[in-house]
């Protein structure tokens, strides 16, 4: 058996994830306006065929995998992304963060959406926020960062939505709301992890600075039916 973190979207649509799941007991997915990630308990072309089935959708939908794969023809790639998946593994206490934290909710959904069309940090929609525990930074009413929760596999936690608009960079806002989750995830007994392009040196560095460290390579497949 391997690790949890293998296939991470099939384990968090088993376990911390499933009460937003859909699917049966090889294929499992999110509703489109929460996430796109689709996944399978074995990454079989088999697989891949039943979900192009019973997906209620033609996608997008995002499928992670350890390894490089081959799609099968039933579904068209539009975009393949290599990233790292890094763990958080430091010991102690946390440095404390800024009472300008704070918790967002349904009525700030709006501007997570703005500030994540702006920003790009990977998929969000309407629903997203169902993932729950996002947290922001305002100036003048205006969000201006934000960094939230997605996959929860079993006692893992992944770290998402990490975003600052540009206009307001350099002030440490990303670090101030990563340390918040961590926090967060530490205190319910989750070890946090996150994703992240292989390409952002930038945000790794930060990441690695806070005390992640790569466990593996990964590779995302944004997919539509063909």
């Amino acid at each position: 058996m391997g690790h949890v973190l293998d296939n991470p979207a099939w384990n968090a649509l088993i376990s911390g994830n499933k009460h937003l799941s859909f699917g049966n007991d090889s294929v499992r997915y999110f509703d489109k306006e929460v996430s796109p990630f689709a996944a399978f308990k074995e990454n079989t072309d088999e697989s891949f065929l039943l979900l192009h089935k019973i997906l209620p959708h033609s996608g997008p939908v995002l499928f992670v995998s350890p390894v490089e794969v081959k799609i099968p023809d039933a579904w068209k790639v539009l975009r393949e992304i290599g990233g790292l998946q890094m763990v958080y593994d430091k010991e102690g206490p946390l440095s404390e963060t800024s009472p300008e934290v704070v918790s967002l909710n349904g009525e700030h959904v709006t501007q997570m959406l703005a500030l994540t069309q702006l920003t790009n940090p990977g998929p969000f929609a309407s629903r997203t926020i169902a993932f729950g525990h996002y947290n922001g930074i305002f100036e003048d009413d205006k969000l201006v960062a934000m960094a939230g929760q997605r996959l929860h596999p079993f006692n893992y936690t992944e770290v998402s939505a990490v975003c600052t608009h540009p206009d307001y960079t350099g002030k440490g806002y990303a670090r101030l709301l990563l340390l918040a989750q961590i926090a967060r995830m530490k205190a319910a007994s989750n070890v946090p992890f996150l994703h992240v392009r292989d390409s952002n040196e930038r945000a790794i560095k930060v990441y690695e600075d806070l005390g992640f460290n790569t466990r593996t390579n990964v590779y995302f497949y944004f997919m539509i039916k063909a």
